[in-house]
């Protein structure tokens, strides 16, 4: 036993290890365990110094896993989660019947929120805590049981159970364009008023992406506002302040309403587009399975 001690890193070091290690970032590491990135950084470092080998690369712009800081990460990791399940075990069970999800803003607002009165409907004794944002879940610090997010976003250590199809194509107000004859050519489109949406980190198909994937390489000289949130952007292409990306799932009931209209033809496939996760060492409850269940039949139905 007393091997056993001596041989176990400085306890205090191991949580910020495994928050960096998971969000690759000191920063919000910092942000997530509510300390400053500098206790964070000195942490790690005394951690480096037990061990003798260097966990993470520091560079201008960054830090960055070694391949010894990636190994130990993973063993930190399943440690940790082992704790918490045993902590959770003496605890006593969680509430079998409350379930949360963490959802995109824009899937939730547009998508999931017109469709869970059919989940409630068949689970009435299921309670679904709803949990929102726009970053993705790497940087949710709350506790989830189900994510459902775009594909490509970054998702750490959590485990994936499905995909789900959508499909891209521009979108935009009928007042925009009144008086003027749909469908339009790409050729022009590019004389409209675009609107971008930039994402934080660049995870999100882009005007010239979309183009290209047509087949067309034309540079577009329109001009064009630049938005940070995908919500916004439907909310000015509804406004009608120009012609927007949309995806279908956010879109499908804005053109069932009338809000929105499909300017051109060309649509984009995404096979792979919608992910849902489960939370790295969320116990397996009824009512998980349920919500998970559900959504895998409903993403797959549409």
């Amino acid at each position: 036993m007393d091997n056993f001690i001596k041989s176990l890193p400085p306890l205090a070091t191991l949580r910020p290890f495994e928050a960096a290690a998971r969000l690759e970032s000191f920063s919000r590491a910092a942000d997530e365990l509510h300390l400053t990135q500098a206790a964070i950084s000195r942490q790690i470092r005394a951690l480096e110094e037990d061990l003798g080998v260097t966990l993470f690369e520091r560079r201008n712009r960054g830090v960055f896993l070694t391949r010894e800081g990636r190994e130990f990460g993973r063993t930190v990791s399943q440690a940790l989660e082992s704790i918490a399940t045993g902590a959770q075990e003496l605890r006593g069970a969680p509430d079998d019947k409350r379930v949360v999800l963490f959802c995109q803003l824009c899937e939730a607002f547009y998508w999931l929120m017109p469709q869970l009165a059919d989940f409630n409907r068949l689970y009435p004794d299921i309670e679904i805590q709803l949990a929102t944002s726009t970053s993705p879940i790497t940087e949710f610090s709350g506790n989830f049981d189900i994510a459902l997010q775009t594909n490509r976003r970054p998702s750490g250590s959590h485990r994936l159970a499905f995909t789900a199809e959508d499909e891209i194509f521009p979108v935009c107000s009928p007042a925009y364009l009144k008086g003027t004859s749909t469908p339009l050519s790409l050729d022009a489109l590019l004389n409209h008023r675009l609107l971008h949406h930039h994402a934080e980190p660049p995870d999100w198909l882009e005007w010239e992406d979309w183009f290209q994937a047509m087949g067309y390489f034309e540079p577009s000289s329109a001009e064009g506002a630049v938005f940070d949130s995908y919500p916004l952007l439907l909310q000015a292409a509804v406004a009608g302040h120009g012609i927007a990306l949309g995806w279908r799932r956010t879109t499908q009931r804005l053109i069932e309403n009338g809000e929105l209209i499909r300017p051109v033809s060309e649509s984009l496939p995404q096979h792979d587009a919608i992910a849902l996760y489960t939370r790295q060492g969320a116990p397996q409850r009824a009512g998980s399975k349920a919500l998970l269940g559900w959504l895998c039949e409903v993403l797959g139905d549409e």
